[in-house]
């Protein structure tokens, strides 16, 4: 007899966020519910707890497996050897969960690799403000790059100079819903301790919201985060940096 986490399936609806906060990893989400992997996994302390939003989660007393601090060790290599996780949402694939080795050999430790192009600098995955949950590990402590989904595009060196070193979301703040990408940005800066957040935005009128919905979520949250905003051209010339205010 033992105290282990029992989740309850009427209520749990797949939002993946008591993945991340179990240490451990005893819990993955698997046909759109949360489910242990193995009760040997779970130590019952319960820090998963206050980050189920439906209030899923609880300890319970009973006969299970002892806990194996051990195996959970080998577990977790095993899983950190594997870059995908499962997807949040258990539907949707491009909600998983992923995080990149670096893309330069000296920091990999492999053999140089011969490139025609210059190499991605995207450390993470996903980057849409909708699909990231504010619990991602790849967010706590970053230095965050909030980008309008055509900047990428205009901009030649994005990757080289915005890209690295940063976790990125981008969206579009004249199509996607404002409400909820300010509540998105509140509950990670709530949550995640951004260092920093540099907002890199089209000089086209619609795109000019977005640093504003930031500004807004960190008053909601109660954080002062420095901030740096860019403008970039139709041409992919930056046309003006700026500290936030």
């Amino acid at each position: 007899m033992r105290k282990i986490i029992q989740i309850d399936e009427e209520r749990c609806d797949g939002c993946g966020r008591c993945v991340p906060a179990c240490a451990e990893g005893a819990i993955e989400i698997v046909n759109g519910k949360a489910r242990i992997v193995s009760e040997k996994y779970c130590d019952g302390l319960g820090a998963c707890l206050g980050d189920c939003p439906n209030d899923a989660l609880s300890v319970v007393e009973r006969e299970v497996d002892d806990f194996d601090e051990e195996a959970v060790e080998q577990y977790l290599k095993e899983k950190a050897a594997s870059p995908v996780e499962q997807p949040a949402s258990g539907a949707c694939p491009s909600s998983g969960i992923q995080s990149f080795l670096p893309s330069n050999p000296c920091e990999t430790g492999s053999a140089p690799v011969i490139r025609s192009s210059p190499s991605s600098e995207l450390s993470h995955w996903p980057v849409q403000v909708h699909l990231v949950p504010p619990t991602a590990p790849f967010l706590k402590g970053a230095d965050l790059l909030v980008a309008a989904d055509c900047t990428a595009v205009a901009y030649p060196g994005f990757h080289q100079e915005f890209l690295r070193d940063r976790a990125v979301m981008i969206g579009c703040p004249k199509f996607d819903d404002v409400d909820a990408y300010v509540q998105k940005f509140t509950d990670i800066f709530i949550t995640a301790d951004i260092k920093h957040v540099t907002a890199i935005i089209m000089e086209v009128p619609c795109c000019s919201g977005l640093p504003m919905m930031l500004k807004k979520a960190m008053d909601a949250a109660g954080k002062k985060i420095p901030m740096e905003e860019i403008v970039i051209g139709m041409r992919g010339e930056i046309l003006e940096r700026r500290r936030a205010a």
